[in-house]
């Protein structure tokens, strides 16, 4: 099956290879078939470079039928590893090699699984994939996530998310060298979110509530003001309040209100999860 991370070096793609190095590691293995212990690696190489999932290019120079271009390497031994970074030989290994002392060199020089994972989240940022760039950061290492740039990713991706008290507590926790023009940013927008989360609006529909508490259409309409701003667990228990003694009330609006707050919140949600217990208990 054909995969974007291998190629097969020719006289037509040789040059366009190795720019290619600048952007991509290209690891290139030189073989031929008159020397098996060459041969016998292709298919633990291949099956390393999918593992990889893109880290490296692993370009293969069959150096019987493209001799011409082998000789332009220099190569002595067959086989023989190099490793090519923005066009220069950064390292290699002459000989029959395992490929755990050929994965051994590719990590010396490529980035770890978990600062690909990184990257790949900030990508998603880019993107405005801001769901799933947070659920990327979240399975990094704990140790990770302790990083003053993964910490404002993170934030960034709560504010999104309109989670302004989970975005603040990351933020409240930045070390000092961290905090440069984007942590300014992500501040300034938590203090945006908490301004809006108590809107004019939001305080209207507050004492109208208070001075009529058993006004279901009234509890309705501040929990979707609050949903709105990020205070899910706040629009929750005020409609919880109400269906734990009546799951009909309003002809089945209350329910219908608690049950999109919770489908919006999703499935790994701690605050969803605990109020889904609550209304399972009563409904078996």
């Amino acid at each position: 099956m054909h995969s974007p991370f291998i190629v097969d070096i020719n006289e037509q793609n040789f040059r366009e290879i190795l720019e290619r190095s600048a952007q991509t590691p290209i690891l290139i293995h030189f073989w031929a078939n008159a020397y098996p212990e060459s041969t016998e690696i292709l298919p633990a190489l291949r099956q390393l470079a999918k593992q990889y999932q893109g880290a490296f290019t692993l370009a293969l120079l069959d150096c019987q039928a493209q001799g011409p271009i082998a000789a332009q390497f220099g190569v002595q031994v067959l086989p023989t590893i190099a490793l090519f970074i923005n066009g220069q030989a950064v390292d290699g290994l002459g000989g029959a090699q395992s490929i755990e002392a050929i994965q051994a060199m590719l990590d010396k020089h490529l980035p770890s699984a978990e600062e690909l994972a990184l990257q790949q989240a900030i990508e998603q940022m880019q993107n405005g994939l801001y769901p799933q760039a947070l659920n990327t950061l979240r399975a990094l290492p704990v140790e990770l996530q302790q990083r003053g740039d993964v910490k404002l990713a993170m934030a960034d991706c709560l504010l999104e998310a309109n989670q302004a008290e989970a975005a603040e507590q990351l933020l409240s926790s930045i070390p000092l060298e961290y905090q440069d023009n984007y942590f300014k940013g992500l501040q300034a927008k938590l203090e945006l979110q908490k301004q809006a989360a108590n809107s004019p609006e939001i305080q209207r529909l507050e004492l109208d509530y208070q001075n009529d508490p058993t006004n279901h259409t009234l509890a309705c309409e501040l929990a979707v003001q609050y949903q709105h701003v990020g205070r899910e667990e706040e629009a929750l228990e005020i409609l919880w309040h109400l269906l734990k003694t009546n799951l009909n009330l309003g002809d089945g609006e209350v329910k219908k209100t608690f049950m999109d707050i919770l489908s919006a919140l999703g499935q790994g949600n701690a605050i969803a999860s605990r109020y889904r217990r609550q209304l399972y208990s009563i409904l078996y």
